[in-house]
């Protein structure tokens, strides 16, 4: 399948990676870009805004009729709309109706609106901590938090969807994604601009745990190359597939890298009680979906971070203020 010259729906659009998904998709095809702003922003869209064909809307997934109405007349879902990691924490209900409930109601009102592809973002915290690496998709599913066991429901409900009534399901499993946007303040802080922010401030990184803990960091725009080229993949229908660099960092080395990169290697990290449910190791296996639609992560870590502290100093409202050395990150 071509995605070009489609109608699309994209949900979570004004989130971090959404909004990336959406500036990408926006130069060949007519979007529906959804989102309640609960933490998405418009801000993220507002290159892509007021393009002939594209169209804004506040709207929230657990709202079963509404997404009933907006699945009408689409070719493509890509469903990125979710209740993070650590919010799920102290609001497991939360995690649960959105990323669950929520992805129920769209499966609805794709079978429903005759959508011709259907894109589930998951995640890969559906398979917990490492037991082999590099992880495939045959990985054992042992979620640890409820953020992780909510997306995975959610994989579950739209693979039904294709077993059952024919949906023409995709699920696509992120490894850790980061660059521009990504949130860096609050509940939904991420590790790498919440470290960047320390370090400006003068202040050691937070790590929690001990910094041996791994992840598979990958830059947005790779990721977003992977969810689009995973949507036009017809031998991808329903299965599911890891979108990561294929490689493992420490979070103790990025605090390290960040420092250097910023001039400060002085400062080092300081370590605190570890998160509750938090994964020892990450390390996606990208080799399916290289074979399946020639899928490569293209830009290394080093340069993903160099981009990366470059959007933050060309943005000052992103690096102002308190930098909450104590908001919790992984």
């Amino acid at each position: 399948m071509e995605i070009t010259g489609c109608r699309i729906l994209v949900t979570g659009a004004g989130g971090f990676i959404g909004s990336h998904l959406s500036d990408r998709l926006a130069a060949n095809n007519e979007l529906v870009l959804v989102d309640d702003f609960s933490v998405g922003c418009r801000e993220n869209l507002a290159a892509i805004a007021e393009l002939p064909g594209v169209n804004v809307i506040q709207a929230d997934i657990r709202d079963g009729e509404k997404m009933l109405e907006l699945c009408r007349g689409i070719d493509v879902v890509f469903h990125l709309a979710t209740s993070c990691l650590r919010t799920s924490l102290g609001a497991p209900t939360l995690s649960h109706d959105t990323n669950a409930g929520g992805t129920l109601n769209l499966c609805l009102g794709a079978r429903e609106g005759g959508v011709g592809r259907f894109v589930y973002c998951s995640s890969s915290e559906v398979y917990g901590t490492a037991e082999i690496a590099p992880m495939s998709e045959q990985h054992p599913l042992r979620p640890t938090t409820v953020y992780g066991a909510s997306k995975l429901a959610g994989e579950l409900y739209a693979l039904s969807f294709w077993r059952t009534y024919g949906l023409p399901v995709s699920v696509v499993r992120p490894f850790n994604t980061y660059g521009p946007r990504e949130p860096w303040e609050g509940a939904r802080a991420e590790v790498i601009p919440r470290f960047l922010l320390q370090l400006q401030a003068a202040e050691p990184p937070l790590i929690f745990g001990d910094g041996t803990q791994t992840r598979d960091f990958t830059y947005v725009d790779d990721t977003v190359t992977g969810l689009i080229g995973a949507a036009g993949c017809d031998d991808l229908v329903g299965d599911v597939v890891n979108v990561a660099r294929g490689h493992e960092v420490s979070i103790t080395r990025i605090a390290e890298l960040l420092a250097q990169s910023l001039g400060v290697p002085e400062i080092a990290p300081v370590y605190g009680q570890a998160r509750p449910g938090d994964v020892a190791r990450h390390f996606g296996d990208v080799e399916k979906a290289r074979r399946l639609f020639d899928y490569q992560a293209d830009i290394d870590l080093e340069m993903g971070l160099a981009r990366t502290i470059e959007w933050f100093r060309e943005h000052p409202s992103a690096s102002g203020g308190n930098s909450g050395a104590s908001a919790p990150n992984w």
